[in-house]
């Protein structure tokens, strides 16, 4: 049994490793842009001329863009906030269950 879930876990393991490089090289030329860039491109296509009504709060407030590494780290922090919201509930659905376990075996006795 030990065997077999080992080879099973070098498979999985293979596979992630071939999934992550292959497009590397399959996809040279390829060129990935985010949607952000994407939708802003066919809004422009329909609507010659279009100016946008809104800009982003910070680039107001500090009067021009902000870095691209300044945009990403508040990205990664906006992601880290949303994880360990998440991360709370499921520990809170986790230990509710474990907490209704142990009172039904503490009626029981």
């Amino acid at each position: 049994m030990q065997k077999s879930r080992k080879g099973l876990v070098f498979v999985l393991i293979v596979i992630c490793i071939l999934m992550a490089f292959i497009p590397l090289f399959a996809l040279k030329d390829a060129e990935f842009g985010g949607s952000d860039d994407g939708g802003s491109q066919i809004v422009e296509q329909i609507h010659k001329g279009y100016e946008p009504w809104a800009s982003p709060i910070l680039e107001r407030i500090l009067g021009g863009e902000l870095p691209g590494e300044v945009e990403s780290m508040l990205f990664c922090v906006q992601t880290g906030i949303g994880v360990g919201v998440i991360a709370f509930i499921l520990g809170r659905f986790v230990q509710r269950k474990k907490d209704e376990e142990e009172l039904k075996k503490y009626k029981e006795e």
